[in-house]
């Protein structure tokens, strides 16, 4: 007899869980700063903010700023961020995911902090953007860990918390996860650490994406 199935919406953040943009972002806070004359941040502070709004990330990074210096640290983020964000590439096996898991029926959403901008950009530049069935982004709603942006994915595609799992790389997705009443799985190969992951009780804390695979094949 098939295997009875759990899950209908699966949720992934963007940077640090499909795309491998971790580095780039941290060099591009870092340039930021260093070009407004503000303390630099090492790679675990920079890559802390990873996955919250860019307002609120140059805020985290940046408290002292007046807001007009926090937008000026902002453009100078996506000036040093644009000029490389050409080199990125997926993490191997995410495509091949996700056209599995689209073909086998699951409803595919995209919860990120990016801007609607950059993000539409990269779903037209990796070819992936028909995979998904609905996306949002912190600049049209509440930046992560607030439950928002899950919440209007589930409302518009009609799935309840018990049927929603979000994936994602840092404590920030796992926190809105638990705000929202949804399960979360924890990647240990983007912004934040491990012992941090667990701060945000995923159901489990995988390593690569054919141990995520595996996981959804098992669990999903």
């Amino acid at each position: 007899m098939a295997k009875q199935r759990q899950l209908d919406l699966i949720v992934f953040d963007w940077d640090g869980t499909l795309m491998d943009s971790t580095a780039l972002i941290v060099m591009a806070i870092q340039a930021a700063c260093r070009d407004l004359g503000v303390a630099e941040p090492d790679r675990e502070q920079a890559s802390y903010v990873i996955g919250l709004s860019l307002a609120g990330a140059m805020a985290a990074v940046a408290p002292a700023l007046d807001s007009a210096s926090q937008a000026r640290l902002a453009e100078r983020y996506r000036y040093h961020y644009l000029a490389r964000d050409h080199e990125l590439m997926l993490f191997d096996g995410a495509r091949g995911l996700l056209e599995d898991l689209r073909d086998q029926g699951y409803l595919l959403a995209v919860a990120t902090g990016k801007a609607r901008n950059g993000l539409n950009r990269v779903l037209s530049s990796s070819g992936l953007g028909e995979l998904f069935d609905a996306t949002r982004c912190a600049d049209e709603s509440f930046s992560k860990p607030h439950p928002a942006m899950l919440m209007e994915l589930m409302d518009e595609l009609a799935v309840v918390p018990a049927r929603t799992i979000m994936i994602g790389d840092t404590t920030h997705d796992l926190l809105m996860a638990q705000n929202a009443g949804v399960a979360s799985l924890a990647m240990s190969y983007g912004a934040h650490s491990i012992d941090d992951l667990h701060t945000g009780s995923p159901r489990a804390i995988l390593h690569s994406v054919a141990e995520l695979r595996e996981w959804l094949a098992q669990n999903g």
